[in-house]
């Protein structure tokens, strides 16, 4: 099974520079994020962004479940 960076394309992507460096944009580094395909210089820019996105969303839900008086 491909990985889900493989079958993404440049032409698809809302950006044409990283947001982390600006410079311009790779193939071999887009991401999906809200159901857009997003680019980077290279794949380390896209992995720290996929990192950082996953540690939001997660603080996030425990939060939500804080806020709901749930424990997971």
């Amino acid at each position: 099974m491909k990985p889900e960076h493989e079958s993404l394309r440049i032409a698809d992507a809302v950006n044409e520079h990283c947001p982390w460096s600006g410079k311009p944009i790779a193939a071999d580094s887009l991401t999906l994020y809200g159901g857009a395909v997003v680019g980077f210089c290279n794949p380390d820019c896209r992995d720290k962004f996929d990192t950082a996105i996953r540690a939001f969303e997660n603080a996030l839900q425990a939060r939500r479940v804080e806020s709901a008086g749930l424990h997971q």
